[in-house]
């Protein structure tokens, strides 16, 4: 292999391990959300197994009903933004956008309490 090929040969090797840590340091991409009517009940439905259906918890329950509420998008960026406290809300919260948190928030305020 003469002392150019060796050197083209290295080079490419180089740009390709670069290029392997770069993208393996890039942030991850995800879809954009449905904010669709689709879309957002089923971001509603991951609400459920505490908040009960359309945001109505089991009679008798201490966990806070969110139907008919309009302070739910507030409430949610407020855990968000680590200006509530909770075990739980806090983390659940991070995974969201604020424009879910917003279409989450006109959902829950449309059911019925």
């Amino acid at each position: 292999m003469t002392r150019r090929a060796a050197f083209v040969a290295a080079a490419a090797l180089s740009q390709a391990f670069l290029g392997a840590a770069a993208a393996q340091q890039a942030a991850p991409v995800f879809a954009a959300p449905s904010l669709g009517e689709n879309g957002v009940r089923s971001m509603a439905a991951n609400c459920a197994p505490c908040h009960g259906a359309f945001g109505r918890p089991v009679r008798g329950s201490s966990v806070a009903p969110l139907a008919g509420r309009k302070d739910v998008a507030e409430r949610m960026k407020a855990f968000k933004d680590g200006k509530r406290d909770s075990t739980v809300m806090q983390q659940i919260a991070r995974a969201y956008g604020d424009s879910e948190l917003d279409a989450l928030g006109t959902y829950f305020a449309m059911q019925a309490r």
